[in-house]
């Protein structure tokens, strides 16, 4: 059977930008499982009721229905543990998971406000209006506002990487040799940005580049083909 994913859609149904469900694709790609990724908006909320909560990814492998990108990620190395690691070794879960900590506040909170405006222009129409008033009582700004300094928040952004850059100058991958999970986690994140910005994050001279460029054309180039911007 199958396993379907209910993936971010903005406008057009084949632009994904979920930083958590690029997460998702790409350990489902690493483990080498058959995917049918459906293309979910904002205000479908009925399509994932079976799941308890409003959130994609949603995973359904047979009559299991997973959702949080850490726990597929966990769900997937459990139930399909005769195909490629994803965490490398069962002590490499945790470090893993503190990455995964680590992206979704330090670096998605730092990019959000980068990426705002850029999101909700890519959005269906009738995500618009969720979107801009959701956004707009967390920021307690209109997203214009949010983002109309990016031009300088973008150097503090760049330096908030720092742990992974020194890491990814010593080696290609941040898990060694190889990508694995702790890199599909940080890549998912640049995949948000290319997936609907223009907007420069990274400068072309920084090993972070050079690993997003590797992680491009990873699992068959994956990422690469998926529409989106090139800087």
């Amino acid at each position: 059977m199958t396993i379907k994913l209910f993936d971010l859609a903005g406008a057009e149904p084949d632009r994904r930008f979920s930083p958590y469900c690029w997460r998702t694709k790409l350990a489902l790609a690493h483990k080498g499982l058959t995917v049918e990724t459906i293309p979910w908006r904002f205000s479908e909320t009925h399509a994932i009721e079976m799941s308890g909560q409003g959130r994609v990814p949603v995973l359904l492998d047979g009559d299991k229905v997973v959702s949080d990108s850490w726990t597929i990620a966990e769900y997937l190395e459990d139930t399909y543990q005769h195909r490629p690691f994803l965490f490398g070794s069962a002590e490499a879960r945790a470090p893993t998971r503190f990455i995964n900590s680590w992206a979704d506040t330090v670096v998605n909170g730092a990019l959000v406000r980068l990426l705002l405006t850029d999101i909700y222009a890519h959005l269906h129409e009738k995500d618009r209006r969720y979107f801009r008033e959701s956004r707009e009582k967390r920021f307690g700004m209109p997203l214009e506002e949010v983002s109309a300094d990016r031009d300088t928040r973008v150097v503090g952004f760049r330096q908030s990487l720092e742990p992974a850059r020194i890491i990814l100058a010593a080696q290609p991958y941040l898990a060694g040799g190889r990508p694995l999970y702790a890199d599909y986690i940080l890549f998912g994140c640049f995949m948000w940005a290319r997936s609907i910005s223009s907007f420069r994050v990274l400068t072309s001279d920084d090993p972070i580049y050079s690993w997003r460029e590797r992680m491009l054309d990873n699992l068959s180039a994956l990422a690469r083909k998926a529409p989106g911007y090139s800087e």
